[in-house]
């Protein structure tokens, strides 16, 4: 059990993921160490005291290439001075590697060296050490041109670009909560998938072209899951209107349309002044349909502060899709009962629900 978490580089693309999954699973609030504090050693060790686990995430990833090899030798030199000042020892460090360690660049020599200077540190006081040859991450809220060639391509598409593929090559991939899990040690390893270039351009053009029209593309498989949220994160959250079908007989309009599978839709009511959801979800895709009231639809990023919020009605249904990783809730702000439907991709599995309690606010 950790009681004590302290992370290096939380304030990047996969310190953010590890901070979500940490609060996902209820492990306590992270201890953040800045470039700062790396730099004062006696500050540093006040920190690393007796912790459970410290994770180091910090690192360089561009720039100049000399700077990259050393920089990222002279952050592990630094958490190691920091580790050696400690009374208490943690128990166990774990180094964000990665798989190109070693290959002769200055990038993974340096990541190497990082690796073996925190290795020798760790067995000098007697730690674990565990160090995790990470692939190319990809996931919600990637830095475009600097994280991956996804989020690359996501703001491109929902900027209502076309990506351009030059020098295709196939591609080592993994979600950024799996790394997550292998980082805090609270998951299996999850098979890397393997996608060149060119698919990858392709697979999220026809995610875009569906998704324009509110229709939810065909996803086979966990990692479609996946990489379908991470385009959509790079979508502002907001309604879609719903083109209303009336004749004589009165009106219809379509909720849901999936192509090439299923999930799971279903209908609830509440009254007024109940609010329903608080919570997040890491993985699951999720719509909202007001059918009957008046609603207010709020979502908020985890680890952030800003609100949204929409007021929606079933005189005008609209739909409004969840984004992974944001706290949400519905509010029925009418004077009768409100119904809503609702819709997700998956069966809801009560061993594994995929729901984390939070309040938007």
């Amino acid at each position: 059990m950790i009681s004590k978490l302290v992370l290096t580089g939380a304030g990047g693309f996969l310190g953010w993921h590890v901070r979500v999954l940490a609060r996902a699973l209820g492990l306590p609030e992270p201890i953040i160490v800045d470039r700062g504090m790396l730099a004062e050693p006696h500050r540093l060790a006040s920190a690393l005291d007796g912790a459970d686990r410290v994770v180091h995430l910090a690192g360089i990833n561009r720039g100049d290439p000399a700077d990259v090899g050393a920089g990222n030798v002279d952050l592990a030199r630094q958490l190691s001075a920091g580790l050696r000042a400690c009374g208490t020892p943690p128990k166990t460090v774990v180094f964000a590697n990665s798989i190109q360690a070693g290959n002769g660049t200055p990038y993974g020599d340096g990541k190497a060296t990082a690796s073996v200077l925190l290795a020798e540190t760790t067995r000098w006081f007697g730690s674990e050490f565990v160090d995790v040859p990470l692939p190319n991450l990809f996931g919600e809220h990637g830095r475009p041109n600097y994280n991956s060639v996804i989020a690359t391509f996501c703001r491109l598409l929902a900027d209502g670009g076309t990506p351009q593929v030059t020098g295709d090559r196939s591609l080592e991939l993994l979600h950024v909560t799996d790394a997550a899990h292998l980082l805090l040690g609270t998951g299996a390893a999850s098979p890397i998938e393997h996608r060149t270039v060119h698919e990858l351009a392709e697979q999220l053009e026809n995610f875009s072209a569906t998704y324009r029209s509110a229709q939810i593309p065909e996803l086979r498989t966990r990692f479609d899951v996946r990489l379908f949220n991470t385009y959509r994160s790079h979508l502002a959250p907001a309604p879609f209107g719903l083109t209303r079908h009336a004749d004589a007989r009165g009106s219809l309009v379509e909720t849901v349309k999936v192509h090439g599978g299923g999930g799971q839709t279903f209908c609830s009511s509440t009254v007024p002044g109940v609010t329903r959801g608080q919570h997040f979800h890491l993985a699951k895709v999720e719509r909202f349909v007001v059918v009957r009231g008046e609603a207010e639809i709020c979502l908020r990023r985890v680890l952030h502060d800003e609100v949204l919020r929409f007021r929606v009605s079933g005189d005008e249904p609209v739909v409004v899709d969840m984004p992974t990783m944001w706290v949400h809730n519905i509010t029925n702000v009418g004077a009768g009962e409100l119904t809503t439907l609702f819709w997700s991709n998956d069966l809801f599995d009560p061993a594994n629900p995929d729901t984390y309690p939070e309040p938007v606010s």
